[in-house]
């Protein structure tokens, strides 16, 4: 049983990164009108993950850049901002949220947007190395930026998204860059073996020496309990004057889970955003949600994704229920290469490529399921992504060799 909203609901938010700050702007355009809170941990105004990898990591933005909303919206809107605040607890009976210090906050509603922290690496003395570093927040971002200096020698672990970015900026920046991938090919949980082979080579063009098959085992530490050198299971071993490690997130469920809510690789939570207690709803990176296009149900960690369900989490507090049904989409930025992605590959048993990934910085590569186009990478092209977007969101069934054809305009085949 839902809540009938009124006009005095306490909303309180606890996370403010992406899906908290969307939500709390979402909620006042949706109209409603009573107090909101929105509570994050960090220091400062909400701000954008993505650049840290990018724009920022490089030295091209500053922290007010990020700024998710400008500073001045939260007083001109009259959400009452918590930075620097810890939640600890969730009482769902008295519907009190318990700060680190004991004071409480009642809600009418709670919207747990708590996001996620990077995955991190178990060995002896690495959490105290300073120049180890794990890429999520901005004080992570900052500590990095200032070891990036010509000449350094960078060791990323790990073959993903974001190590690939780091990689990167650290190559422009004049670093000796290499990348430990332990599965046999970069970006192996979310591309087809043509999609990897193309940043692979990309990479290599640019000086990165990357390793795939390469399994760390250890770590040696200088005296002043930084890292000089990482260990590998082939027995070699990498001296080096920095460590990123971007081996994936967790979710921040202990909230939800201490409270009693159904967590499944994420708070669980329905088409609407809601878990199971009808006053507590979750958004963002945190959330198992059902999957519409492949059933069953997903996590995603992207940034549309946390501000679809930050509108979907608005409607529902306000009264007016739209379901969550947006194609998930993503983008990653590395060198002059711009991917954008459509819909989720799982479960493809084909893979059709428009163009070549041989040579050149441009191509499309398409899933299909069944003979239906499930989702896309696009490669530097932003008009066959937009026409690709379409193809996905319809299911649409066409001829593997037709989407081959470059001299048909994807636009010709909706």
């Amino acid at each position: 049983m839902d809540i009938e909203p009124t006009a005095a609901d306490r909303v309180v938010v606890v996370g403010a990164g992406q899906a908290g700050a969307d939500f709390v702007a979402a909620l006042r355009m949706a109209g409603h009108q009573g107090p909101v809170t929105l509570v994050g941990e960090e220091p400062g105004y909400p701000y954008a993950l993505p650049p840290l990898s990018k724009a920022y990591l490089s030295g091209k933005a500053t922290a007010e850049d990020l700024h998710i909303r400008p500073p001045s919206m939260y007083e001109q809107q009259r959400i009452e901002l918590r930075t620097g605040t810890r939640v600890s607890a969730i009482d769902r009976a008295a519907r009190h949220v318990v700060l680190t210090g004991g004071e409480r906050l009642a809600y009418t509603r709670l919207v747990l947007a708590t996001g996620g922290r990077a995955r991190r690496l178990p060995a002896p003395g690495l959490d105290e190395a300073p120049n180890v570093h794990y890429l999520r927040t901005l004080a992570d971002a900052s500590a990095m930026r200032h070891q990036f200096v010509p000449g350094a020698r960078l060791v990323v672990v790990g073959g993903g998204y974001v190590g690939l970015e780091v990689a990167a900026i650290a190559r422009r920046g004049g670093l000796d860059v290499t990348v430990l991938e332990a599965l046999p090919r970069v970006l192996a949980r979310v591309t087809a073996p043509q999609v990897s082979a193309f940043y692979q080579r990309v990479h290599t063009e640019e000086g990165v020496d990357i390793r795939v098959g390469a399994a760390v085992t250890g770590f040696a530490f200088a005296a002043d309990g930084s890292v000089a050198a990482v260990e590998l299971k082939s027995g070699e071993r990498l001296d080096t004057d920095i460590v990123l490690v971007g081996i994936g997130l967790i979710p921040h469920t202990e909230l939800a889970e201490q409270a009693g809510l159904a967590v499944d690789n994420g708070i669980v939570v329905d088409e609407h955003c809601r878990t199971e207690d009808p006053a507590v709803l979750a958004i963002g990176d945190c959330t198992s949600h059902p999957c519409g296009e492949h059933g069953g149900r997903r996590r995603l960690e992207s940034v549309p994704n946390a501000s679809e369900q930050a509108r979907t989490a608005a409607a529902t507090v306000t009264g007016n229920l739209q379901p969550y049904t947006a194609i998930p989409w993503f983008w990653s930025d590395q060198y002059n290469v711009k991917l954008k992605t459509t819909g989720l590959s799982a479960g493809y048993d084909d893979v059709v490529i428009r163009g070549t990934t041989d040579t050149g910085r441009s191509f499309a590569a398409f899933y299909l399921k069944d003979g239906q186009v499930r989702a896309a990478d696009v490669i530097s092209s932003p008009r066959d992504f937009t026409a690709a977007r379409k193809l996905v969101a319809a299911r649409a069934r066409v001829d593997p060799e037709t989407l081959k054809d470059l001299s048909l305009p994807l636009k010709h085949l909706l």
